[in-house]
């Protein structure tokens, strides 16, 4: 990975916005401009990057070696265990990042309160503010070697679930499916920690969108929703298949082939050009013309990278224009409270002329069990 080329379009954009520097802890964003990673825990961790001066990093001394070994060219600020130490380190590595009534950008999604905390103890004159746009425009675009890493990413859950697929029966838990699916993740090629936490939802419980799985087995003629993703290399899938346990109702049914339209459709309008919203109205379009308008209860997507939720939001309302290498879900769903509920799930990016979707598997409603 390019890190200068990051830290440069950083910068370029923070003086945009007419912020002197960003304030980033360990997590995305770090990962994304230095390529380090580290334990998020009570010692803080603060990536600086600065309009006018070398990229620093404050971090506890037993880490240091890790920043040391870095790609990234830091001016390094550590702390021992004594009370208050990190204070410290904060204040040196603050020196100097901004002129008094300058503002310094942090991540609203992710700074905790202590590291945001030690930051405005350290320079009460500057303003410490949301950084949201700059973050935004960042990480939207990926290039290629981040799109091929996603497409790693998609192909191992690929092979997870079909490994997974076979072991499904009437009776077992959705614990029970939810761990064989996470073992064939690892055993796939996900590295450890995996997007999220699988969502296996029967049932009734189908119809809730973001269902933990439970202890309730899994019945007849029932509804059965597998959401799930892997990681490589840092960067994630998410996907969404939804199956039958034996014969369902003809309604059921039913909206599975509507849902499975809709994400068609969505599918269809990605091109350079197009705005989030068109993709949203087109899978929304089908499923209220179906006269099942009022049970699609979400936005159609979320872009998806280094996290399994970050912009662009593909919703209705969402103005942002699609670029090559935008990549994002569409995942349109039917839930009928009570009864079931149906998603199906793809990863696409906009490509020049249009849009692909890293995802393959059948989206057909499948019989398992």
């Amino acid at each position: 990975m390019d890190y200068k080329q990051r830290i440069g379009k950083l910068s370029s954009l923070l003086q945009a916005e007419g912020l002197e520097a960003l304030a980033v802890e360990t997590g995305p964003n770090l990962f994304y401009l230095t390529g380090l990673t580290f334990h998020l825990m009570e010692r803080p961790t603060v990536g600086l990057f600065s309009t006018h001066a070398p990229p620093r990093l404050i971090l506890p001394e037993l880490e240091r070696p890790k920043a040391e070994g870095a790609s990234v060219a830091f001016e390094i600020f550590t702390y021992g265990e004594q009370e208050g130490a990190s204070l410290s380190a904060f204040q040196a590595g603050l020196t100097g990042m901004g002129a008094k009534g300058s503002r310094i950008g942090v991540e609203p999604l992710q700074m905790r309160f202590q590291e945001l905390n030690l930051l405005q103890a350290s320079s009460p004159d500057i303003a410490f503010v949301s950084a949201s746009r700059v973050l935004a425009r960042l990480r939207m675009v990926k290039d290629q070697l981040e799109i091929a890493a996603m497409q790693r990413a998609v192909e191992v859950a690929q092979q997870a679930l079909a490994q997974t697929v076979p072991l499904i029966r009437i009776g077992m838990s959705e614990h029970e499916l939810a761990s064989e699916l996470s073992i064939q993740l690892l055993r796939a090629g996900s590295e450890p920690e995996t997007p999220f936490s699988p969502i296996v939802a029967s049932g009734p419980n189908s119809a809730l969108p973001h269902a933990v799985p439970s202890d309730r087995t899994l019945g007849a003629r029932e509804l059965l929703i597998l959401d799930w993703g892997a990681r490589s290399e840092g960067y994630i899938s998410d996907l969404t298949r939804t199956f039958a346990l034996g014969e369902v109702s003809a309604e059921l049914g039913s909206i599975h082939q509507v849902v499975q339209e809709a994400n068609a459709a969505g599918r269809a309008v990605v091109r350079p050009g197009a705005r989030c919203g068109d993709v949203d109205r087109a899978t929304r379009q089908v499923i209220v013309s179906a006269g099942y308008g009022e049970f699609f209860i979400h936005r159609t997507g979320h872009g998806i990278g280094l996290e399994a939720h970050e912009p662009p939001y593909i919703r209705e309302s969402e103005p942002t224009v699609l670029e090559p290498g935008m990549t994002f879900t569409v995942e349109p769903g039917v839930y009928l409270a009570g009864r079931g509920g149906v998603r199906v799930e793809d990863n696409l990016v906009v490509t020049e002329d249009g849009g692909n979707s890293l995802t393959s598997c059948p989206r057909e409603l499948q019989v398992v069990g």
